[in-house]
C-alpha cells in the first residue's frame, strides 16, 4: 500500500467463507489475490455449518438421484443445467478438499467416509466432519491461504462500493476494485484489481431471528445491486426449522442430521405432528418442516417445539454429535436425556447476484459465488448441505474462467479516493441501533415464514422511509462497521419485499396465505436496477 491508501492486486476477493478462500487458493499460482474478511476469518458462516457437503460419493447412490432429489426441493424453480453442473462437479470438488487436508468423519476402521441422511435426500450422500464440518473446512482453508505467498488477507476491512470505469474499448462499464472501510484505521482504503469476486455471503442478518453469525448482511448483494447488477429470487429464504431457543443462546443451529439419524419432533405433550403435514415426516424439506413448526407454535401459543434424539443411545448421540451434545449442556440440556427447544430461524439466502454457470455477473469483471449468487441450483427451496458444494463447484468454475482471461484484462487506471471532506463525526449512533432493530423485527413480522399482501407492503412502506433516513445520514456522517451493514440491509429488504410482492402465489419457501396455490407455470423473479450494467452474456 502506497501513502495514499491505494492497494493493487490481480484479484480482489471480497469474502473469506468456503467460497472466496476457495477461489483465492485455485488462483495462487496465477498472481496476487486479496481476501477481505469483515471481521476474523473465523467469523463467517462457514465457520458454523454444522451438517456437511451433499455429492454423489458411493456406488449405491447416482447423479441422476441426486439431481431429481434437487429438482423436487426447488418446487420447479431449480435450473436443472445449474443442478447437473454442480451435482457432476461435486466428487471432484470433495477430492481437492480432501487433498487440501480437510479430515472427514470416517467409518469405524477408518477406510470409508460415512455418509448421512438429510431432509430431502433419497440416499446417504453427506460427507461431513463430525456435525462441525464448516469449522474442519474453514481451518484448514485458511491454514493453507495463510500459506500461500500471492495470497494477502485482510481482516477486518469492510467493502462499501465497487469501483466502476470505463472498459477500454466499449462502451460499457467494468468492475475495477471497492472502497473499503478498514475498521482498525477508521479509514477508507481503495483496493483495485483486474478482477473482482463478491463472496460476501447471504443476507439472513435481515430477520430477527437467525442461526447465521452477524457478518451475514448481504453486503455483496446490496453492492452488486448498486453497480447496476440484476438479482433474482430474493423471496426465497430459508428458514431452518431447528434453532436453540434458549434466553441465553445466540443462533445456534441444531443440525438437520439429528433428524437425519432419527431424532423427532415434538409438541410440549410429547406428540409427534410431522405426519400431519408430510408423509416425509421430519425428513420433509426445509420448507414443509419450518412451516408446520410455524403452525403448531402459533396454533397452541408456544414458544417453541421440542426435538428429541434421546432415544438413541447416549454414546451415539455423544460421538455423531459433540458440537450440538456440548453446546446444549452449556445450558443445561442433556440431549441424551431430555428433548432439545427448538424454533425455526432464517437461514439461507437462496437468491442473489445473478450468474451465469462461470461466475459472471452482468458487470465486466465482476464475478459472484457463493451464497451471494443466484445459479439456478437451489430453485424455491434449497435442498440440505447442497449450498456448500455449490460453493466448491462454482468457485473453481469461476477461479478457471479468470485463468482463461488472466491476459486479456488490463490493469485499471487510479480511481478517485475516497472522497470524506465533506462529512463529520456522527453525534447520532442511535439512530443507527434503532434503525437496525426496526429493520429485522418489521421483516420477521411481515416477511417471515408466512406472508400475506398487506403485510408486505407494511413492509415496503417502511423500508423505503428507513432508506431515505439512511441516505440522509450517508450524506453527513463518516460511515462505520455498523451503518455499512444498515445501509446493506435496508437495499437487501426491499428487495426481498419487492421480490415477495412480485410472487403471487406460493411456492418453496415463500408462503403468502393470499395465494396459497402454486402458479401453473414456474418463473423466476428478476429484478432490474435502473443502471442495469446490460452485458451480453447468458445468465443462469
Amino acid at each position: 500500500m502506497n501513502a495514499t491508501g491505494y492497494l493493487s492486486h490481480d484479484v480482489l476477493v471480497i469474502g473469506s467463507g468456503a467460497a472466496g478462500l476457495t477461489l483465492a487458493l485455485h488462483l495462487a499460482g496465477q498472481g496476487r489475490v486479496a481476501v477481505l474478511s469483515k471481521g476474523r476469518l473465523q467469523d463467517g458462516s462457514t465457520w458454523f455449518a454444522q451438517g456437511g457437503i451433499a455429492a454423489v460419493l458411493n456406488d449405491s447412490d447416482s447423479t441422476e438421484a441426486h439431481v431429481a432429489d434437487t429438482l423436487v426441493a426447488g418446487a420447479g424453480l431449480c435450473h436443472e443445467d445449474a443442478v447437473r453442473f454442480t451435482v457432476e462437479n461435486g466428487r471432484d470438488s470433495i477430492q481437492w478438499l480432501i487433498d487440501m487436508g480437510v479430515d472427514f468423519t470416517r467409518e469405524p476402521g477408518g477406510t470409508e467416509f460415512h455418509l448421512t441422511r438429510e431432509g430431502g435426500h433419497s440416499a446417504r450422500r453427506i460427507i461431513h466432519s463430525a456435525d462441525a464440518t464448516g469449522r474442519a473446512v474453514s481451518s484448514t482453508l485458511i491454514e493453507q491461504a495463510l500459506q500461500q505467498p500471492n495470497i494477502e488477507v485482510f481482516e477486518n476491512h469492510l467493502a462499501v462500493d465497487l469501483i466502476l470505469q470505463a472498459d477500454p474499448g466499449s462502451e460499457k462499464l467494468r468492475c475495477t476494485g471497492a472502497y473499503v472501510f478498514d475498521s482498525a484505521s477508521d479509514s477508507v482504503k481503495v483496493f483495485q484489481a483486474r478482477f473482482v469476486v463478491l463472496a460476501t455471503g447471504g443476507a439472513s442478518k435481515v430477520y430477527l431471528y437467525t442461526s447465521n453469525p452477524d457478518s451475514a448482511s448481504g453486503d455483496g448483494i446490496a453492492m452488486a445491486w448498486r453497480a447496476g447488477c440484476r438479482v433474482a429470487n430474493m423471496e426465497f429464504n430459508q428458514f431452518h426449522p431447528t434453532c436453540l431457543f434458549h434466553p441465553k443462546a445466540k443462533s445456534f443451529l441444531v443440525t438437520e442430521a439429528l433428524r437425519g439419524e432419527g431424532a423427532q419432533l415434538k409438541l410440549p405433550s410429547g406428540e409427534r405432528f410431522m405426519a400431519r403435514f408430510d408423509e416425509r415426516m421430519e425428513l420433509a424439506p426445509r420448507d414443509i418442516v419450518a412451516r408446520a413448526i410455524d403452525h403448531e407454535m402459533k396454533r397452541l401459543g408456544i414458544d417453541c417445539v421440542l426435538l428429541d434424539i434421546s432415544h438413541k443411545p447416549a454414546d451415539f448421540v455423544r460421538d455423531h454429535f459433540p458440537t450440538v451434545y456440548e453446546n446444549c449442556l452449556r445450558y443445561g440440556i442433556d440431549i441424551t436425556r431430555e428433548a432439545i427447544p427448538v424454533v425455526p430461524a432464517a437461514h439461507y439466502t437462496c437468491g442473489g447476484v445473478m450468474v451465469n454457470q462461470r461466475g459472471r455477473t452482468d458487470l465486466s469483471n465482476l464475478y459472484a459465488i457463493g451464497e451471494t449468487s443466484f445459479t439456478g441450483l437451489h430453485g424455491a427451496n434449497r435442498m440440505a448441505s447442497n449450498s456448500l458444494l455449490e460453493c466448491f463447484v462454482y468457485a473453481r468454475s469461476a477461479a478457471q474462467d479468470i485463468a482463461q482471461r488472466w491476459q486479456q484484462v488490463s490493469a485499471p487506471q487510479t480511481a478517485a479516493p475516497w472522497d470524506a471532506s465533506r462529512v463529520i463525526d456522527s453525534d447520532e449512533a442511535v439512530v443507527i441501533s434503532h434503525n437496525w432493530d426496526e429493520l429485522r423485527r418489521f421483516m420477521w413480522d411481515y416477511v417471515g415464514i408466512v406472508r400475506s399482501r398487506k403485510r408486505l407492503q407494511r413492509a415496503l412502506n417502511r423500508v423505503e422511509l428507513l432508506q431515505r433516513e439512511i441516505g440522509e445520514y450517508y450524506s453527513h456522517y463518516r460511515v462505520s462497521s455498523d451503518f455499512l451493514e444498515l445501509r446493506n440491509l435496508a437495499i437487501v429488504a426491499e428487495l426481498i419485499i419487492r421480490s415477495a410482492l412480485s410472487r403471487r402465489e406460493s411456492r418453496g419457501l415463500h408462503y403468502n396465505i393470499d395465494y396459497p396455490e402454486p402458479g401453473a407455470i414456474a418463473r423466476d423473479t428478476i429484478l432490474v436496477p435502473t443502471n442495469f450494467a446490460g452485458q451480453d452474456i447468458k445468465l443462469a
